[in-house]
């Protein structure tokens, strides 16, 4: 019996999402044969068979979540039999020495530790019910003696949770966006800044996307440090020559983030060209893992749907991302006199380990003069 585990599907993810079997228990299968597939953090990807044998066992369905380094599939092979726990040696499986004693112990309440209810303990058998019941203790009112939280204050957050609704997992595409937010949270000093650019010379024939990405080549040739990567553990930077964009493309599924490579080098046909390739692929979720790696800026247009003014969070390791907001028309100086102009909000946020505020200032001052000052 063989045990394929789950290899590392791009770039140290911690996990995988299974979206179909392309096998069943019983079948046979060939080396390199497609196996299952596997959605990642924004892309799926198909895993070949590395044995040929009999399916024996399948690790999950659709839908299950599985780490990285956990079992996968059970085969039947011919072959030597290799990653397989023994029984006797595989102390994991084993609980140890059971020891009995007269002795009788008092439970100790130890803190939640949660930003959110500081200095509320909780004893290990609260613990234990808070997590059958699937209560996150941060979020339970402690009205026990010293702000410690008791049995009813988990039953009663459970009632709660009840009458909110079946908790919803996210996955997929979603989960893989909470993780990296909650990593850009915990690591990243942003700031953002925010300017209108006036758009003296627009009209509606105009492409806004193709605008603002050749706004932003200008802005890295006048000001490099934000088109760059950021190394926390080195403390240090590397400055990207190249304008590798990542474009936000939003979906019912989640965010998408895919790579508009050497932006910089490409006239506005080009450019609207891959824009549009790039969002029929993500569309179709045919777009291959390493097409949503390696971007140096990123571009997030949520104006499309509403809002001004943002504040856009980093996706590491770029140190800037500039949000564009909903285009509007309004009165403005015109040649000292007031005219009507289309005004486009830009919020830029920059990683300010990385970033001087004059290095974020001068590149977001370059995109407004670029906006201003083009015509099409």
């Amino acid at each position: 019996m063989k045990i394929f585990n789950l290899p590392d599907l791009g770039e140290g993810l911690p996990d995988a999402e299974i979206v179909r079997w392309y096998v069943k228990i019983g079948d046979e299968i060939k080396v390199d044969a497609p196996l299952v597939a596997m959605e990642t953090a924004k892309a799926v990807v198909d895993v070949p068979s590395p044995f040929a044998g009999t399916i024996k066992k399948l690790h999950g369905s659709a839908g299950t979540i599985v780490a990285t380094g956990a079992p996968l599939v059970e085969f039947e092979s011919t072959e030597a039999e290799t990653n397989i726990k023994d029984p006797i040696r595989d102390t994991g499986t084993v609980a140890g020495t059971i020891e009995i004693s007269n002795k009788i112990f008092v439970e100790q309440a130890t803190s939640i530790d949660q930003q959110n209810n500081q200095g509320a303990k909780a004893t290990p058998a609260v613990r234990a019910l808070a997590q059958r019941l699937q209560v996150d203790l941060s979020n339970v009112t402690a009205t026990g003696p010293n702000n410690t939280i008791s049995s009813k204050d988990v039953e009663l957050a459970a009632t709660h949770l009840k009458q909110a609704g079946e908790l919803e997992l996210l996955k997929g595409v979603r989960r893989a966006m909470a993780q990296a937010m909650q990593k850009s949270h915990q690591s990243i000093v942003p700031v953002t800044i925010v300017e209108d650019a006036i758009l003296y010379n627009y009209n509606e024939q105009y492409d806004i996307s193709v605008m603002l990405i050749q706004a932003l080549s200008a802005a890295c040739q006048i000001e490099p440090a934000l088109n760059a990567w950021f190394d926390a553990q080195a403390m240090g930077r590397r400055l990207i020559k190249q304008l590798d964009l990542g474009i936000a493309v939003d979906t019912p599924e989640g965010l998408f983030v895919p790579v508009l490579r050497e932006a910089n080098t490409k006239n506005a046909a080009n450019l609207r060209k891959e824009i549009n390739d790039l969002k029929a692929q993500v569309e179709s979720r045919t777009i291959k893992p390493e097409q949503m790696r390696g971007s140096s800026f990123v571009l997030s247009n949520f104006g499309k749907f509403a809002g001004r003014y943002a504040n856009p969070i980093i996706i590491q390791p770029c140190v800037a991302i500039l949000g564009v907001g909903k285009l509007r028309t309004a009165v403005v100086p015109i040649d000292n006199k007031p005219g009507i102009a289309y005004i486009l909000p830009l919020s830029l946020s920059f990683d300010h380990r990385a970033c001087t505020g004059g290095e974020a200032s001068r590149f977001l001052g370059a995109v407004v003069d670029f906006l201003s000052e083009r015509k099409q």
